[in-house]
């Protein structure tokens, strides 16, 4: 938690709001590549890509 206080910090301080987008892009596909690995659900998020 105290990560994501710091990286708040950085972008207010240093005015790099336009990394927030991409940081969440990142989290969105990383977590959609953690739920494909082993799930039911694998065969259709593949047909996506």
């Amino acid at each position: 938690m105290a990560f994501l206080i710091e990286f708040w910090r950085f972008l207010k301080v240093r005015k790099k709001f336009w990394l927030l987008p991409m940081l969440v892009m990142l989290v969105l596909f990383g977590g959609l590549i953690v739920l494909a690995q082993g799930s039911a659900i694998a065969p259709f998020i593949y047909t996506l890509f």
